[in-house]
């Protein structure tokens, strides 16, 4: 069971993965991996709004994707954290696809399946969660028992959803997320999810909670 509307402030390791605000994208394409996207006037407002959600909350260390939008999104939750120094990883990057730079309608089209039919050559779900994995694997052992901030992607948080609730990371399990008992809504921009472990155990499946700054919080 996904908690939502809540940030959890208890636990022996937490890994909150925050999705990256609303992107400047005037010409409404799937950026995906492309260079220069910044966040939008809007996207500044609710990477606030999300940093303030974090503002009273012990963090140890805050992680970005190297993608520009992320670390916009993460440098104003350092705000707040002065004394943190931003760290990147090309873990929690975006999704490797064949359909980045082309119009945001075609993949709309598909539900967001950006997998089925595709290239060896591009990555599919378990790839995906497989690297993501290695970042949690790897944040657990340096940072057991602390507070792990990390800005990165839509569909890198979902996948690691699927996998924490014993579902299978596919394409079709993505278009149905909603009927699944997951959530409601695919993971919102600037939203929080946060990852509890209570153990040391290499294979625990953290529990999860959900808060979107944009529902519980005003500016």
């Amino acid at each position: 069971m996904i908690q939502t509307g809540m940030i959890p402030q208890h636990a022996a390791t937490r890994i909150s993965l925050v999705r990256h605000a609303s992107v400047n994208n005037p010409s409404n394409i799937f950026y995906g991996r492309l260079p220069g996207f910044s966040i939008s006037k809007k996207g500044r407002l609710e990477a606030a709004r999300t940093a303030l959600a974090l503002k009273d909350l012990t963090i140890d260390e805050i992680v970005s994707s190297p993608l520009l939008r992320c670390r916009q999104t993460a440098i104003e939750i350092l705000h707040y954290h002065p004394h943190l120094k931003l760290r990147q990883s090309s873990l929690i990057t975006e999704v490797f696809t064949p359909f980045q730079g082309k119009s945001s309608e075609v993949v709309d089209l598909k539900a967001g399946d950006v997998y089925t039919g595709v290239d060896s050559k591009y990555e599919q779900p378990v790839d995906i969660l497989q690297r993501v994995q290695k970042f949690l694997s790897r944040t657990r052992r340096t940072c057991s028992g602390k507070h792990v901030v990390a800005v990165t992607h839509g569909d890198v948080i979902l996948f690691i959803m699927l996998w924490a609730s014993h579902l299978s990371t596919t394409p079709l399990n993505k278009k149905k997320f909603t009927t699944l008992g997951i959530l409601k809504e695919y993971p919102a921009v600037s939203s929080i999810t946060t990852f509890s472990y209570s153990t040391s155990t290499k294979d625990e499946r953290p529990s999860i909670a959900y808060f979107n700054p944009a529902i519980h919080m005003s500016c």
